[in-house]
């Protein structure tokens, strides 16, 4: 087992989770674990070296320039729907990335 990968697909997974966490209970707490958890997700993204490794950056980057900037937002001018909205992107950015695992994991298999 390749306890690398098993630790960015938690975290990848985990970021998608809290910011869907963020989306059912609207708390300031709960967006910041989730951008907390998302920067994780992408700073162990940068040293990844496979096929799709650009693809994964880069929707994880989206998702970081969705959830920072609702956090801002929701703490400087309260306002739950734009911090709502962008949560959404950041669930939908999420989304695309576990996408790109899965189509990698099984494009490895492939080659065996």
């Amino acid at each position: 087992m390749d306890w690398g990968k098993v630790t960015y697909v938690f975290f990848a997974l985990m970021s998608l989770t809290t910011t869907a966490g963020f989306l059912y209970d609207h708390n300031t707490t709960s967006l910041f674990v989730a951008a907390s958890i998302n920067l994780a997700s992408t700073l162990l993204k940068i040293g990844v070296r496979n096929v799709l490794s650009a693809e994964l950056f880069s929707s994880s980057l989206v998702a970081d320039l969705h959830l920072i900037p609702a956090f801002i937002i929701m703490q400087v001018t309260g306002d739950l729907t734009i911090a709502i909205s962008l949560a959404i992107g950041a669930v939908i950015a999420n989304v695309f990335s576990l996408t790109l695992v899965v189509v990698e994991s099984a494009k490895t298999r492939d080659e065996f």
